[in-house]
């Protein structure tokens, strides 16, 4: 394991182990065992093979990103894209999204630069519409305005929650329209001029640590501006975003929609469909930040703040929380297992994550 998955590893251990803490300390073991008992199981097969689903449909979106460089089948984006997500779930680092365009460039002979472009403009479509669902949902959505929420520490009331919401939305039309800008040859090529003249800031300093800022940051930079643009120039065709769109939002209706039938196995989570949609969105904006593999910690945290919201108990919330997260990445691993096995790929091999990168590019 490299000095930086280590340190990644480090880095989301202390902040899941923050957040697990923070999120079950005022509920008792013995209380949230007897909500699980409670539970009634048989929504869960519903409940998966509907996250399941979201997974083929991953698959159609990719598989359609990649059309204009090279047509591929169903079967040989499904197996890359369910061993990137297996591997999210038990590596650190998120090193399933460079394992992805490895496989592709092994199995497929597509150029890996390529890959990561794609994966690049699949990450971009679920913020957009992460954050166009966000905004909608809360605009419909009243909060209690006597609603309080003690949440790690601090007690957050109406006002500040409709801040904070106010705050994301903002933020993400920021991201939307700068990912937009991509669009436009003149805007990369000044943002890739800036980003290069980054080291003049540090004049006063010599010209050996100049050289480590462009060799650490600026190039680097440069890079992932390379890749999000090229993934953008994969798209520029009007059919291919607009078959995308309709795919991205397919993957969150069906991913909030499997929340939605656990919940109607969960004692007290008498939330709709809307109220889930919300909380499964908080939840992604929870695991967004590092983590231990597997999101554990900041799942939870996220689950149980957002249910707070409204009015759902934070012995319920964790008991639904728990469940849900279980049954949302364990039928991943198993199916990305499966994959790795079908295809023959060796699961060891992507701990290096600068070892994916040397032998991708």
């Amino acid at each position: 394991m490299n000095r930086n998955t280590t340190i990644s590893l480090f880095l989301g251990t202390a902040i899941s182990v923050a957040a697990l803490y923070f999120a079950f300390r005022n509920i008792p073991l013995d209380d949230l065992l007897i909500y699980l008992s409670s539970i009634n199981y048989l929504w869960i097969i519903p409940a998966v093979a509907v996250s399941l689903s979201t997974f083929v449909i991953r698959a159609l979106r990719w598989q359609s990103i990649l059309e204009p460089v090279r047509k591929i089948s169903f079967i040989q984006a499904f197996h890359p894209l369910m061993i990137g997500f297996m591997l999210n779930c038990i590596l650190p680092g998120r090193i399933g999204e460079a394992a992805r365009p490895a496989i592709l460039k092994k199995n497929e002979n597509i150029p890996f630069s390529t890959g990561i472009a794609t994966v690049a403009v699949e990450r971009i479509f679920d913020i957009i519409f992460l954050f166009i669902l966000f905004t909608i949902i809360m605009a419909g959505i009243k909060i209690d305005p006597d609603l309080v929420v003690d949440f790690g520490g601090y007690r957050l009331n109406n006002t500040d929650l409709i801040t904070a919401g106010k705050n994301i939305a903002g933020t993400g039309a920021i991201l939307v329209a700068g990912s937009l800008f991509l669009f436009f040859g003149k805007t990369r090529k000044f943002i890739g001029f800036v980003v290069m003249k980054l080291p003049l800031i540090f004049f006063f300093a010599g010209s050996s640590f100049r050289k480590k800022v462009e060799d650490k940051i600026s190039l680097p930079a440069l890079r992932v501006l390379d890749n999000f643009s090229n993934g953008f120039l994969l798209i520029r065709r009007p059919r291919t975003i607009l078959i995308s769109s309709c795919y991205t939002l397919a993957v969150w209706i069906l991913t909030a929609l499997s929340y939605y039938l656990l919940a109607l196995g969960c004692p007290g989570i008498n939330l709709s469909f809307t109220e889930l949609t919300a909380v499964m969105i908080i939840v992604c904006f929870f695991i967004a930040l590092p983590s231990a593999p597997g999101y554990w910690g900041l799942w939870e945290a996220g689950g149980i703040f957002a249910m707070s919201l409204f009015g759902v108990s934070a012995k319920n919330a964790a008991g639904y929380t728990l469940t849900n997260h279980v049954i949302q990445i364990l039928p991943v691993i198993i199916t990305g297992l499966v994959s790795a096995m079908i295809t023959g790929v060796n699961i060891g091999y992507f701990k290096n994550s600068d070892k994916i990168i040397d032998t991708g590019v």
